[in-house]
């Protein structure tokens, strides 16, 4: 059995995976690529693409259930108040031994620190958007969004269908 990620390593991918640009074409490649990734695994998974909290990409494969998109929706959030991954927060929280309302004073039925959601950062910009997962273990969500943009960026070999 793996490891856990620690807040180190899910720190050291979040400062590795800068993108150059996060535009409508980057978006439509990921996305594509996260599709072709959860059909051929027969996943059952949703996945969304936002990008300054506009939500520009989404696909819930056979399996997922309007719960995800829930989830989705709160682990997106949580990137984009904290600029760290749900996973990050999720580690940091338990850190901590807290909980989202005792640290931050926030409600998990709004925000939710479990793996999936991943920070999408240009480089020179800083965040412009979220990938997120919903369907797995929160640290296989957590890793699909990963895989995602290291394909993205040809830090990984392409899926092949």
């Amino acid at each position: 059995m793996e490891k856990p990620l620690s807040l180190e390593d899910i720190a050291l991918q979040e400062a590795d995976l800068h993108l150059t640009r996060f535009d409508s074409e980057t978006v439509w490649r990921l996305g594509r690529w996260l599709v072709e990734k959860i059909r051929h695994e027969k996943l059952p998974v949703a996945v969304s693409l936002t990008r300054g909290g506009q939500r520009i990409f989404h696909f819930a494969n056979d399996g997922t259930s309007l719960d995800n998109d829930s989830w989705l929706d709160r682990k997106t959030r949580t990137v984009y108040r904290f600029s760290h991954s749900s996973l990050y927060m999720g580690r940091k929280l338990a850190a901590a031994s807290a909980t989202a309302q005792q640290k931050y004073n926030i409600s998990e039925s709004r925000y939710s620190f479990h793996g999936g959601a991943f920070p999408v950062f240009v480089k020179n910009v800083g965040l412009v958007g979220v990938i997120a997962v919903s369907g797995l273990a929160q640290e296989d969500d957590h890793a699909l969004a990963v895989e995602a943009l290291r394909a993205l960026l040809k830090k990984t070999p392409p899926v092949k269908p």
